[in-house]
């Protein structure tokens, strides 16, 4: 992954965004030697809020089994069959 200072993100921002763009890479953004932003491009970007967004399912999915807040199939099936008509 590159990396470049948020000086460098100041003074060249259109040639590191369209780097980004064209590579589809994220460039890590330091200030004072530490990390401080990421620069990536819009579908890279889109595309990692939708699989977190599937994995928060998921990890929500895991807690109510774990709590024991969980149904039978027939049950499941007649809860949905209401939303499905």
């Amino acid at each position: 992954m590159r990396t470049e200072l948020v000086t460098t993100l100041k003074r060249q921002a259109t040639e590191l965004i369209s780097d980004v763009e064209r590579d589809k890479e994220p460039i890590l953004i330091t200030q004072h030697g530490l990390a401080s932003a990421y620069l990536v491009d819009v579908e890279s970007y889109e595309l990692m809020q939708r699989r977190l967004a599937v994995l928060e399912g998921i990890a929500r999915g895991e807690q109510a089994v774990a709590e024991g807040r969980v149904v039978s199939h027939a049950q499941a099936k007649s809860r949905l069959s209401r939303w499905l008509k």
